[in-house]
């Protein structure tokens, strides 16, 4: 098993920028990607941005790019997502994922709150 933890979101103003972590522990060998999604009052999961273990290549949703930035150190089995340009719609929980070569994300951590006021 794979064993996810959030931390870093906070309150912020427009215009503002947090770093969110993920520490992996467990089984971290058995990981391929992570992901960040988040998950706002209201409305469905949304993917955010992920990052491939390996090679590092990465993808984001279109909302967040130019403002986000995934990272990911290995050797602290981290992955970090870096928020710069906050606008209120980021306000959500998100929620770190892992998921090995040949499943979907099935590992998931507890989610940390992010709000943005205007």
């Amino acid at each position: 098993q794979v064993r996810l933890v959030e931390s870093g979101g906070g309150l912020v103003q427009t215009g503002g920028s947090l770093r969110l972590s993920c520490a992996a522990s467990g089984r971290t060998d058995i990981i391929y990607r992570m992901a960040w999604f988040r998950r706002a009052p209201g409305k469905e999961r949304e993917f955010v941005a992920s990052i491939s273990r390996n090679d590092g290549s990465s993808s984001y949703v279109d909302s967040v790019q130019g403002r986000f930035t995934i990272s990911r150190d290995n050797v602290k089995n981290t992955v970090y997502l870096q928020m710069n340009s906050l606008r209120p719609e980021d306000t959500a929980v998100y929620y770190c994922a892992a998921r090995p070569p040949t499943t979907d994300y099935n590992f998931w951590g507890q989610g940390t709150q992010v709000t943005v006021s205007s």
